[in-house]
């Protein structure tokens, strides 16, 4: 490999002769070869929007020159259209203050725009990180890219499912079948009322996902190193905050007290919490939907979801819930991501927080494999339930409990004797009923109606 010498202030060190980077994000590279984790790159990609946005922002208060301004702004366009993904190489377990990988973005910029400009115009830190520090461009990002993955992936993907479950639910009206509560037998449900119970899980977690979007909205920059905004000039936050919200499509404001801002991180929590109720909430209906998919002969097999794949290497013509078995997998780690985002977040020592780069990439792939698994299951799965019509009618009929609607009549320990008689007996409960002289099998037939039940 070929190198050239690039240098800072702690002197010369060779790098990769096609890398934009430059001695800084070379240090990282390889001080810390730690894990296989590398920066996110809509972690990447938010800090290219700051970029610009301060870039802006500087030109308008005259602080930087239009030709600087215009390469800086060029240079993040290319990042943001992907063509310098391999660039951004550093790992996630870096310095806590995301420094490295601010100055990776730095560095990058400078180098490529010198290269357009055809000459050295771009300093990393004079030009590019004018009016900023670390401490507060990158928890600036690390709020940009939440509310972006969120607004344009998660909630859209969860959209998609809940509308997917609405069109079950319409399909499905009119079958009655067995409730369960306690895995045991309960009293009659519409099957569409099952299902609406999922589709308002889904509905009521992007309500909540979408109310915690507030305080992401708050951006610290403008605070510089400690929150008192030395070097950024007056109207720098504003400014920025104002076109990072042009730039995006979707309102960000700057943080009345950059102190605040810069050492906590308990919007990233409050929000990360939305998502762990939403992995709880699809834990529960994946689990569902495969227990009543189980069989397909010695299980509940009251509704068929697609066979996408074979299921054994050893069994022949097993097909297994792979979508529900990789939905419930996505919601345990967004379950245990939950624990490392609230960890890192109380790590605020003084005026700054030095877990960030672990925190956001937690919150970053929690968003990530909950929008892609979402998309999956919905696709692959919910899209081709087939209610059994002829089980759940079976299953209904043979339950136990359609005794519950007896008791007004007979009394809730007349009952029991019926139900418990039935089940000893494996007979059914008119039978039963008429065994034991409560009521004659009409009455029992005009009682006992499941359809009256929902």
């Amino acid at each position: 490999m070929e190198y050239r010498k690039e240098k800072d202030t702690m002197g010369e060190i060779d790098v990769p002769a096609d890398a934009w980077w430059g001695a800084q994000t070379e240090r990282s590279r390889q001080n810390f070869k730690i894990g296989t984790e590398k920066m996110p790159l809509e972690l990447i990609y938010a800090l290219a929007i700051l970029k610009k946005a301060a870039a802006e922002a500087n030109f308008r208060l005259g602080r930087l020159d239009e030709r600087r301004r215009e390469l800086i702004v060029q240079v993040c366009d290319e990042i943001l259209a992907g063509e310098l993904d391999s660039h951004f190489p550093l790992s996630v377990w870096q310095t806590g203050s995301g420094t490295q990988t601010n100055m990776n973005l730095n560095e990058v910029i400078a180098n490529r725009g010198n290269y357009l400009a055809g000459g050295k115009l771009l300093h990393p830190n004079d030009h590019v990180n004018m009016s900023q520090s670390s401490n507060d461009a990158f928890p600036t990002a690390m709020h940009v890219a939440a509310v972006l993955r969120i607004e344009k992936a998660l909630l859209p993907a969860i959209g998609e499912l809940a509308a997917e479950f609405a069109r079950l639910e319409e399909r499905c009206r009119g079958i009655i079948k067995c409730g369960r509560t306690h895995l045991q037998d309960a009293t009659p449900i519409a099957f569409s009322q099952e299902i609406s119970a999922w589709r308002v899980m889904l509905e009521t977690g992007s309500r909540m996902i979408k109310s915690s979007l507030s305080g992401l909205r708050e951006l610290a920059i403008g605070g510089t190193a400690v929150g008192t905004g030395l070097n950024a000039p007056a109207g720098f936050a504003e400014l920025c905050a104002e076109e990072i919200s042009r730039l995006t499509g979707t309102k960000f404001v700057s943080a009345p007290n950059k102190f605040y801002a810069l050492t906590s991180k308990d919007a990233l929590v409050f929000a990360h919490g939305g998502l762990k109720a939403l992995a709880a909430d699809l834990m529960k209906i994946a689990n569902d939907i495969r227990w009543l998919a189980s069989g397909p002969r010695c299980g509940l097999g009251e509704i068929t979801i697609p066979a996408n794949e074979p299921g054994s290497s050893i069994m022949p013509g097993k097909v297994n819930p792979t979508q529900c078995e990789a939905l419930t997998m996505v919601a345990v780690q967004v379950m245990a991501n939950d624990v490392a985002v609230g960890m890192a977040a109380s790590q605020g020592n003084f005026q700054l927080n030095v877990f960030m780069p672990v925190l956001i990439y937690n919150f970053l792939q929690s968003v990530r494999l909950l929008s892609d698994s979402i998309v999956s299951f919905t696709r692959h799965c919910v899209a081709g339930i087939e209610p059994n019509r002829d089980k759940m009618r079976g299953n209904l009929y043979n339950s136990l409990m359609l005794v519950t609607a007896l008791s007004p009549h007979i009394g809730y320990e007349k009952a029991a004797e019926v139900a418990k008689l039935a089940y000893k007996n494996n007979i059914p409960l008119r039978d039963a009923c008429i065994e034991l002289g409560f009521l004659s099998g009409e009455k029992f037939d005009e009682l006992i109606k499941p359809e009256d039940m929902v």
